[in-house]
């Protein structure tokens, strides 16, 4: 079985919900976690993917670059 790993720690359940679809449309299959019911989602990777979902995480959640009037 493949070790799952920390990418990144959610907000709330909507946020951890969008980033768990961006990383399954990148290819990446991702799990949430939480340790009790108030405490943030921990969106989990298989280790060897760690690396490609951070960067499509960064990639697809980087704000537009503003463009020049």
């Amino acid at each position: 079985m493949t070790r799952m790993v920390q990418a990144v720690l959610a907000g709330d359940v909507a946020e951890a919900e969008e980033l768990q679809e961006l990383l399954k449309a990148a290819g990446i299959e991702a799990t949430l976690e939480a340790e009790g019911d108030d405490d943030p989602l921990t969106v989990m990777v298989p280790e060897s993917s760690l690396e490609a979902a951070l960067d499509a995480i960064e990639a697809l959640t980087e704000p537009d670059e503003p463009t020049a009037d």
